[in-house]
């Protein structure tokens, strides 16, 4: 399986912008730019982008091995913050809040840490990931 993206930009880092678009087009003529990156300006970064990714992917395996394991989630909500330090992307923080009847804590820890260490997203990411994992 191939997915794909595409970036075209125009002009200089800090003076110009450019657009994404994905496959599905989920992503059509998405703006971006120094401001959108770096500061607060409108549109989309590869930051941002890499936290979806990683937000999402993380999220299905922890659904996908607590089916395996005889679970049914009610709900998984996770969010992912990037850290982008001196240029280089340093840290993937997940945070998942999740409402899972029947299962134990020690159960819950387990499978959602190696949901974290197996996803393909995380696989992908040689910088540090942390979990913060809650059952309500």
């Amino acid at each position: 399986m191939k997915r794909s993206a595409k970036a075209v930009w125009k002009g200089t880092v800090k003076e110009g912008s450019g657009v994404l678009t994905t496959q599905s087009t989920t992503l059509n003529d998405t703006q971006y730019s120094f401001k959108s990156r770096f500061e607060d300006g409108v549109g989309t970064n590869p930051e941002e982008l890499l936290a979806a990714a990683h937000a999402g992917c993380f999220t299905m395996k922890t659904s996908a091995l607590l089916s395996e394991a005889g679970y049914n989630p009610e709900t998984l909500e996770t969010d992912c913050k990037i850290s982008l330090v001196d240029g280089k992307v340093t840290l993937s923080e997940l945070t998942l809040n999740a409402k899972i009847p029947g299962i134990s804590e020690e159960d819950f820890q387990k499978i959602a840490t190696e949901a974290k260490e197996t996803c393909p997203i995380s696989v992908a990411f040689s910088f540090e990931k942390t979990l913060t994992a809650t059952l309500s």
